[in-house]
């Protein structure tokens, strides 16, 4: 791994006022960098003290003068997050103090941080491995409690451990056949066709295991695309509002209110939700709103949930009908019975299925409404308990570096059954090796880690 011989400093707490605000640096003058800018109220400098300590006292501008009360602590490499010497400081959360800080930090020798360096320094010198290194930014950007959960067990290593036994049953395959091939003369058994066959065949069992989790991973990484569909004034607003907790749209009774998307997060039966609350589905003359419907008809191709609203005080229609037929066909879809408080309107015999309903009133009864719209979400993606926590692959990085390592297992298995003498199958499992390596940053090319850390934030 490259050493690393400059000094980082950046702010890693988000921008404007708040309560605390962090600066951190990592490098091999950061402690250095630290003192000269830190006044301890006791008589020890900052570098008497224990490393990991927290010390009290004053933070200085560039010219000396203290502009905050602090704790600052500081550690020293290989035992720190990035596996160098770190310092950082725990400053009240004033943009400008943050400011002076950063400043002086810069003056005592550091330099500004790019996004996501202090973890890529980490993976680096060996601290992270590249997924426990995605995991960081996952768990940064995660918009759902099963999101968070998944990225810190992705983090404390599930992912890795999983990746690492597939490749350590796979090395043991190798060092089985160059021991055969390169010591002829040695008493070792070699290996029997049904034997390797079946070491193979249990490797790609786990491979096809971990890519099914695949589509479970990217939907708690990103969430699922929720369109929220209907006739103008059919409450997909109110029901958006529900969802959400609070008054995100406007409510009115006036057909056509909403004249484009509204996005929004949330989670419902355990599922992160990409809300997308559209214009009423209807002919119209008005250019605005017609590029409303256009756009809402567009959230339809591209959901991964669609909610058709049908309001039950009014007659449905042939257009709502045919509304439903045509979600059904796009994405997995519920039906909403809207306003289940108001009496209700006539129904025609329909010719088809109906897929999963629920009947709410978000005016009565919001709570219920979103419970039992969860409980049918949930249903619908269901959560997979033979994959624990951690152990899901959550982006197209990950899917085709085990894709191809699931395809090379593949090859050597036919190769086998078609009669080609063992020696020549190492081959396709070295293919294998490499990419399980690409998973965790053990072959991984350094543009595709400048485009991972590229995704961070600046101080983290």
């Amino acid at each position: 791994m490259p050493l690393q011989t400059d000094t980082i400093a950046a702010i890693s707490t988000p921008s404007g006022p708040g309560a605390i605000g962090i600066l951190r640096l990592s490098g091999p003058g950061a402690a250095l960098a630290a003192e000269k800018c830190f006044k301890p109220l006791g008589r020890k400098g900052l570098r008497e003290h224990a490393p990991r300590a927290l010390v009290y006292g004053d933070l200085l501008d560039s010219g000396g003068r203290p502009i905050d009360r602090v704790l600052c602590t500081y550690s020293l490499g290989p035992s720190s997050y990035t596996g160098e010497d770190t310092a950082e400081f725990h400053c009240h959360g004033s943009p400008m103090v943050l400011a002076l800080g950063l400043e002086a930090l810069f003056a005592a020798g550091a330099r500004q941080a790019r996004a996501g360096e202090f973890t890529r320094r980490a993976f680096l010198n060996g601290r992270l491995d590249l997924a426990q290194a995605e995991a960081v930014g996952d768990l940064l950007s995660a918009q759902s409690r099963e999101g968070a959960r998944h990225a810190a067990g992705q983090l404390a290593g599930a992912l890795s451990k999983k990746i690492g036994d597939i490749y350590s049953a796979l090395v043991d395959v190798m060092a089985h056949f160059h021991a055969v091939l390169d010591y002829p003369d040695e008493d070792i058994d070699p290996f029997r066709v049904e034997q390797l066959d079946g070491a193979l065949a249990g490797q790609e069992g786990e491979l096809n295991a971990l890519l099914a989790s695949c589509g479970r991973g990217k939907l708690l990484r990103e969430g699922v695309p929720c369109a929220i569909v209907g006739r103008p004034n059919a409450g997909k607003s109110s029901l958006l509002n529900a969802m959400l907790g609070w008054d995100r749209a406007i409510v009115t009774d006036i057909p056509g209110t909403t004249r484009d998307t509204v996005e929004e997060r949330c989670e419902l039966g355990g599922v992160p939700l990409r809300l997308i609350d559209t214009a009423g589905l209807r002919d119209t003359s008005d250019p605005v709103e017609k590029l409303g419907v256009e756009r809402s008809r567009k959230a339809m191709e591209e959901a991964g949930l669609i909610l058709v609203l049908w309001d039950q005080s009014q007659p449905t229609t042939e257009e709502d009908a045919a509304l439903l037929v045509e979600a059904m066909a796009l994405a997995p879809t519920i039906l909403v019975v809207s306003k289940c408080d108001l009496p209700s309107a006539p129904v025609p015999v329909l010719n088809f299925e109906l897929p999963p309903q629920v009947c709410v009133s978000v005016k009565q009864d919001p709570h219920r409404a979103v419970f039992e719209l969860g409980e049918e979400i949930a249903a619908l993606f269901p959560k997979d308990n033979a994959a624990p926590y951690g152990q899901l692959l959550t982006n197209a990085r990950q899917e085709e570096a085990a894709s191809r390592a699931r395809e090379a297992v593949r090859r050597a298995r036919e190769a086998l059954q078609a009669g080609v003498t063992p020696d020549a199958l190492l081959t396709d499992v070295e293919e294998a090796l490499s990419a399980l390596g690409e998973l965790t940053g053990q072959s991984v090319r350094e543009d595709v880690t400048d485009r991972i850390f590229s995704k961070f934030c600046v101080g983290k």
